[in-house]
């Protein structure tokens, strides 16, 4: 991978508006930022990485009456909460700017000033349709059902002097930018929309002052006028850096501007592509490197608001789920361009999948194998075969690849990627059973490879892996006795010294969750929710519910029970049955032995969440044929009262082929 030696790179998110607690949906962005932060520092860039809050205008002065406080009272403590917020999602920011800070404040009446007097910026009257919580003004053709198009809530009729700045004088300009820089604004669906809706039909002059409210930043000249919203806070990117309206910018703003990329929401994307770039063609400074315009995160089947009642919070989730498994969800579940969603089931059912059973399993087996038959001592017994080659060109391959994807910004599937490389080793333990070699003294220099090659691979993942989920990574390496790895060492396999010790008792990285306990739960903490979290948690029955009482079968004596077999099997691989809806087929190693199992649970499980999990078989039980194909046994499972299964697994470690009695 690329060493960049200490590039500047200037990251920024938008900056959260400070009139109340941000839902998931918003702290998503602020995660998705730090990972690129964190990502662009481990290859070897010198970031500066800024967040913030927006904290005047109208809603806020509101707000603040309402609550009967003062503005500047009311959002220092919103924005106390959105900082301890970002604080808890463990986001590495550099500067947290207040637009209400002084030196910001400073800066934006200079910056107003200079473009009235060089004739940007005009007073004139303003007439139109004004949506209170979007702070925007709109015409009469802009409305949609004679409401915000951007919220869809009422508009209020506002007639008020007010100053404009001239945006068709750079129109031209910024269509010629975004012609010449494809990578300019992205997604291309955002930069689409942006030319043909808004620059194509021609730009109207922007109103940049208010005289209807008084909580803003006074332009200098004539204080009965306040700046308005989007001159006050699109600012921040180049005032929280040191830039000077006069020229004596800051040795940190050459350093740094432009930015290298502006994260925001697609909501706000017209601001930061069209009124952004044209105040800093006024300004005769540099535009932006990229605009990215990621999609939403939705609860359930809609956006949420609090008017819904389908709010999810960040700090709820961290205290249910753990603060690693939210941020994997929220950075995992969001395509690059369409949106994505999150539900309690959602989330049960991926921390289960790919925390506990992909990442978790593998981590607490190799440390345990390596316990179990070597003292806890790794190192390498070179005793190499051709799967050994297989699963080093399937890692080595994915830094490069996970690059490539980070460079442009599809974080989901660079996440995607690096699971590629856990999955293959999984597979690596399927396919050399250590369990095996361990029985046979000639074989423990080849036991010992393997053991190795799978700490020295999980090695190189954790690399990968650390700048989404930080706090995982520390605890796998603490498992493994691993020490973190530079990118530009990922391209060499072997560095893991002989003679790390693991940890001598391994810790579950993520406990597996049961899905019906969850949404109980989710039950209890929103016994009046209106929305999805309680349409889910119908589905599980109420806590006071008496369970159904179970139907029994005849007495049976022991000599009729000692007639069946169970014994732990090892699913190596499994598929969907062709033409069937219920049925998956399974290779399920027995010992030495390999069945191949029909069950009808495709309703429960994918193939790919079967392999390598270790369940209970009854392996005397007569082959039958289903849907046309032998199944050589039955794996089992529990099932209640409302249809709910669970593969019957046993909870510690143990080898394939061991009876059950």
């Amino acid at each position: 991978m690329q060493k960049f030696n200490g590039k500047p790179y200037y990251l920024t998110t938008a900056i959260a508006y400070a009139s109340g607690k941000p839902h998931i949906g918003n702290c998503y962005e602020i995660v998705l930022s730090d990972s690129i932060a964190r990502f662009r520092r481990a290859q070897g860039y010198d970031v500066f990485f800024q967040t913030g809050t927006d904290e005047h205008g109208q809603k806020i002065e509101q707000k603040a009456a309402a609550a009967g406080v003062s503005p500047k009272a009311y959002v220092d403590e919103v924005a106390g909460g959105i900082r301890k917020i970002w604080d808890l999602l463990n986001t590495s920011y550099d500067k947290f700017i207040r637009t209400t800070d002084a030196d910001h404040e400073r800066q934006v009446q200079k910056i107003f000033k200079k473009l009235y007097d060089q004739g940007d910026i005009y007073k004139g009257y303003y007439e139109g349709w004004y949506c209170v919580p979007d702070e925007s003004f709109f015409t009469e053709s802009q409305l949609v059902d004679g409401k915000c198009p951007d919220c869809g809530r009422p508009v209020v009729k506002a007639t008020e002097e007010a100053y404009f700045f001239r945006m068709s004088k750079y129109a031209d300009r910024l269509m010629a930018h975004i012609e010449a820089h494809p990578e300019f604004i992205q997604p291309v669906s955002r930069k689409n929309e942006m030319v043909n809706n808004f620059l194509k039909p021609g730009l109207q002059d922007l109103c940049v002052s208010r005289t209807s409210f008084k909580w803003g930043i006074p332009v200098s000249f004539d204080e009965r006028h306040v700046v308005y919203v989007w001159l006050d806070a699109l600012t921040n990117y180049i005032t929280g850096i040191g830039y000077d309206a006069d020229g004596a910018s800051s040795e940190q703003y050459k350093k740094f501007w432009p930015a290298d990329v502006h994260i925001i929401g697609k909501d706000i994307i017209r601001f930061h592509t069209i009124y952004w770039p044209i105040f800093l063609m006024a300004l005769g400074e540099p535009l932006p490197k990229q605009v990215f315009g990621h999609p939403w995160l939705l609860q359930g089947d809609g956006k949420m608001s609090k008017s819904r009642g389908n709010v999810l919070y960040a700090d709820t989730l961290v205290d249910f789920f753990g603060l690693d498994a939210v941020r994997y969800f929220v950075l995992h579940e969001m395509p690059f361009e369409n949106d994505g969603v999150i539900t309690w089931e959602l989330m049960t059912e991926r921390i289960n999948s790919d925390l506990a059973n992909t990442l978790g399993n593998l981590v607490n087996r190799t440390a345990a194998m390596t316990n179990k038959y070597f003292g806890g001592v790794l190192r390498n017994g070179r005793v190499e075969e051709a799967v050994d080659e297989d699963l080093k060109k399937t890692v080595m391959a994915v830094p490069e690849r996970v690059e490539s994807l980070m460079e442009g910004l599809h974080v989901a599937d660079a996440l995607t990627e690096i699971w590629t490389l856990f999955k293959r080793c999984n597979k690596y333990i399927d396919e050399t059973m250590p369990w095996a070699l361990a029985r046979d003294e000639s074989q423990k220099d080849r036991l010992a490879t393997v053991l190795y090659n799978l700490a020295e691979s999980i090695s190189i993942g954790a690399a990968l892996l650390a700048p989404f989920l930080p706090d995982t990574v520390d605890k796998v390496r603490a498992q493994l006795g691993l020490v973190p790895r530079d990118f530009d060492t990922l391209d060499r396999f072997g560095l893991t010294p002989d003679g790390t010790r693991v940890a001598e008792k391994p810790e579950i990285l993520f406990a597996r969750l049961d899905p019906a306990l969850v949404m109980k739960r989710v039950r209890e903490m929103f016994p009046e929710a209106p929305a999805e979290a309680e349409k889910q948690a119908e589905k599980v029955p109420e806590a006071e519910k008496e369970p159904a009482e179970a139907a029994h079968k005849p007495e049976i004596s022991y000599d009729d029970f000692a007639r069946l077999e169970f014994r732990i099997g090892e699913i190596i691989r499994c598929e969907e049955v062709p033409k069937s809806k219920k049925l998956l087929c399974s290779q399920v190693k027995i010992g030495n032995e390999m069945r191949q199992i029909l069950s009808g649970i495709k309703a429960w499980y994918r193939p790919d969440q079967m392999v390598g999990k270790k369940v209970m078989v009854a392996v005397n039980l007569k082959p039958a044929k289903l849907a046309g194909m032998m199944s050589e046994g039955m794996i089992l499972a529990a099932e209640d009262e409302e249809g709910r299964l669970t593969l019957m697994t046993p909870e510690g470690e143990i080898s394939s082929g061991a009876e059950v009695r």
